[in-house]
C-alpha cells in the first residue's frame, strides 16, 4: 500500500493536489478504487476514464491536446511519458521483494556462504562452498548455486535454475577417440538486478568466468555455456542456447529458441527473431538491426529468400 504522493515520486512526476492510498496495480476491468491501471492510447484511455480505477497512468501525448478544464477534471490521471514502464515499477515497489528475508529451514548451506541483507533462500535450495549472494536477491525453491559463484544486489533466480555448474567442455584423445573433461574450474559472475527463469542453466567458466551483465533478464529453460560473457540488458527469451565462450553485448535481443554456437559475437542492441541460428564463429552487428532464420541474416534478406522458395 503506498499514498498517491508517494508514488508519483517513484516514477519522478509531480505529486497531484489530491491524497489516496494505492494497494495494487490492476487490470482496467478488474480495477477498484484503490487499484492502479494503465493507458497507452486513446481507446485504452477512455476505457480507464470508464472505469472505478483510484489512479490511471496515461500517456503524456494523450494529455497534451486537453484544455485546462479537462485536464483539472481528470484528477485520477497522472500523465507520463512511458506509462507500462511506469506501472511496472510501481507494481514492483507495492510487491516489495516478494518474500520475507531470511533462509528456509528445508535450504542447504555450504562453508563460506555469505549472504547479503534482505536476501531470502527458498526450500530445497542449495548453496555450494563459498558462494557469495548480495543484498535483496530472492533465490526461490530447488535452486542450486555451486561452489564460487557471485551474485550481485537484487538478483532474482525462480525455482529449479542451476547456477556454476560445470560447462561441456571435453579434450579428445588423438590416439583412443576417448573424450576427457576439460577443467571446469572458472566462476560465475551475475551482476546486479540480473533476473533468472525457472529452470534455466548457467555453466561457470572453463579457466576463467562466465559473466551476467548488470540489468539482464533471462527467461525459462534458458542454457548459457562455459566462459560466455554477456553484457547489460540483454534480452533471452525461453529455450535459447548460447554455446561456449560467445559474447552477447549490451542491449541485445534473443528471441524464443535462439541457438548460438561457439565463439560467436552478437553485437550491442542486435536483435535475433525467435529461432535464429548463429553459426559458430559468427559475429553479428548492428545496433538495432534484425536477423531471423537458420543462419541467421538480416531479415529483408530473410524475407526475400523465403519469397523465392514459394516462386518455386
Amino acid at each position: 500500500m503506498a499514498k498517491i504522493s508517494e508514488v508519483a515520486n517513484w516514477i519522478g512526476v509531480r505529486a497531484p493536489s489530491f491524497e489516496k492510498e494505492i494497494v495494487e496495480v490492476s487490470s482496467i476491468e478488474g480495477a477498484t478504487k484503490r487499484s492502479l491501471v494503465f493507458a497507452v492510447d486513446a481507446q485504452t484511455f477512455a476505457k480507464a476514464l470508464e472505469s472505478r480505477a483510484g489512479v490511471i497512468l496515461a500517456s503524456a501525448r494523450l494529455g497534451s491536446g486537453e484544455s485546462a478544464e479537462e485536464s483539472a477534471a481528470n484528477t485520477r490521471v497522472l500523465w507520463v511519458v512511458d506509462p507500462r514502464h511506469a506501472f511496472a515499477l510501481i507494481a514492483k515497489k507495492l510487491k516489495g521483494s516478494g518474500a520475507g528475508a531470511g533462509v528456509h529451514p528445508a535450504a542447504v548451506v555450504g562453508e563460506g556462504v555469505r549472504i547479503g541483507a534482505g536476501t531470502s533462500i527458498g526450500a530445497g535450495a542449495v548453496l555450494g562452498d563459498g558462494v557469495v549472494l548480495g543484498k535483496d536477491c530472492d533465490i526461490q525453491a530447488r535452486v542450486t548455486i555451486y561452489a564460487g559463484t557471485v551474485l550481485g544486489d537484487r538478483v532474482v533466480v525462480q525455482a529449479g535454475t542451476v547456477l556454476g555448474s560445470s560447462g561441456f567442455g571435453y579434450a579428445r584423445s588423438a590416439e583412443t577417440g576417448e573424450y576427457l573433461l576439460f577443467p571446469q574450474q572458472g566462476r560465475l559472475y551475475v551482476e546486479d538486478d540480473v533476473e533468472i527463469g525457472a529452470n534455466t542453466t548457467i555453466d561457470r567458466g572453463a579457466l576463467e568466468e562466465t559473466r551476467i551483465g548488470r540489468g539482464t533478464k533471462i527467461d525459462n529453460l534458458v542454457h548459457i555455456g562455459h566462459n560466455c560473457l554477456i553484457g547489460k540488458n540483454v534480452i533471452i527469451a525461453a529455450q535459447t542456447g548460447i554455446s561456449g565462450s560467445s559474447v552477447v553485448e549490451d542491449g541485445a535481443i534473443l528471441g524464443g529458441q535462439v541457438g548460438i554456437g561457439e565463439h560467436a559475437t552478437v553485437g550491442a542492441g542486435v536483435i535475433l527473431g525467435g529461432g535464429a541460428g548463429v553459426l559458430s564463429g559468427k559475429k553479428m552487428r548492428g545496433p538495432g538491426q534484425v536477423f531471423w532464420g537458420r543462419p541467421a541474416r538480416p531479415l529483408k534478406e530473410y524475407l526475400r529468400d523465403l519469397a523465392r522458395l514459394k516462386r518455386r
